[in-house]
């Protein structure tokens, strides 16, 4: 697709449904490409940078493979003058003389947007507090391999903080491909009303389905069922909180009987406090008494979790992202 060369990848809301369905298809032909070994080289001489703000380990890898396999160099960016003795502004203007493309993971949605407007090549979103774009490519590949029917046929439910930059990339992709989407949260973590009447007025243009409900009984049928941690980066101080509102809503057996159908599967964005095995973890069991949060360890660890999955195809999807926008 032509239109997407030169492109920034920012927020789903800039791309058609037959243009997120173009990146799912060419992500499924360069990951068959990976898997036979074939060298690529659609991103031979091109040189990247990923600037962080955030933590990062499926992000940052993905990013840096995907460069590598199809013949990029890659330059990680973590202590740089960046927001610090440098603008935003500045720093993009040049990053943009340097680099054909760079990815962005931190804070703010209006930094990557700055990126992007004055860098003067393709910017790619790695996570901001409102999207997280390249994670649902990913999520929508998995459901590709392991739902057997079409994605405007299928039904995704999330469970949680409904107000993140998961839910909010989740929400907007399923509208696109109008898809059946549902979450299920508390009412004091829902969407914001802005968001959720946008996306509600595209469903409905694309065939799809928006629900938000804090009422399990309401959530049916789910052909995968998805969530994330009840605490974002930057948001460490509002464990106890969070805890108190979200307990109810953790992913166990039973809410997977409860509102999966035969064939539903589990996914999670990663990281997740599912166990002990974490420092956080541990801490949270310390001061609350509780030792799985979002999923249990039963879920995590059960035939219908795609999760490492989904851990893959980030590589993959994001691959097709930096082939579709900057590649030859």
């Amino acid at each position: 697709m032509e239109n997407i060369k030169g492109k920034s990848f920012l927020t789903l809301k800039d791309f058609t449904g037959e243009e997120i369905g173009y990146l799912l298809e060419l992500s499924k032909e360069l990951k068959e490409k990976k898997k036979s070994g074939t060298k690529g080289d659609s991103l031979f001489g091109k040189n990247i940078v990923l600037l962080f703000e955030k933590t990062s380990t499926r992000t940052r890898c993905a990013f840096e493979v995907a460069a590598f396999d199809e013949g990029a160099n890659v330059t990680f960016l973590s202590n740089s003058q960046f927001g610090k003795k440098e603008s935003v502004e500045d720093t993009a203007k040049v990053l943009g003389r340097f680099y054909d493309g760079i990815e962005f993971r931190g804070f703010k949605q209006e930094t990557v947007e700055e990126l992007a407007k004055y860098s003067g090549v393709s910017v790619w979103n790695g996570l901001t507090d409102l999207y997280h774009p390249t994670q649902v490519l990913a999520d929508f590949l998995t459901i590709k391999e392991h739902v057997k029917k079409p994605l405007e046929e299928t039904k995704l439910v999330y469970v949680g903080d409904a107000r993140n930059n998961v839910c909010n990339s989740l929400m907007i992709g399923s509208a696109k491909m109008g898809m059946k989407f549902a979450a299920l949260a508390p009412k004091e973590l829902w969407p914001s009303n802005e968001l959720l009447e946008e996306m509600n007025e595209l469903a409905k243009e694309t065939g799809g389905s928006i629900q938000i409900t804090d009422n399990m009984s309401d959530i049916n049928d789910a052909d995968a069922v998805y969530t994330d941690v009840w605490v974002s980066m930057g948001e460490e101080d509002q464990f106890e909180e969070r805890i108190k509102l979200l307990k109810d809503y953790q992913v166990d057996s039973k809410m997977i009987e409860a509102i999966g159908s035969e064939n539903c599967i589990f996914l999670h964005c990663l990281p997740s406090y599912h166990d002990l095995n974490t420092e956080v973890g541990m801490e949270i069991y310390e001061r609350f008494g509780i030792s799985e949060m979002e999923v249990t360890d039963e879920v995590f660890r059960s035939e219908i979790s795609k999760v490492f999955d989904q851990a893959e195809n980030r590589m993959h999807t994001i691959k097709a992202v930096m082939v579709a926008t900057i590649g030859k």
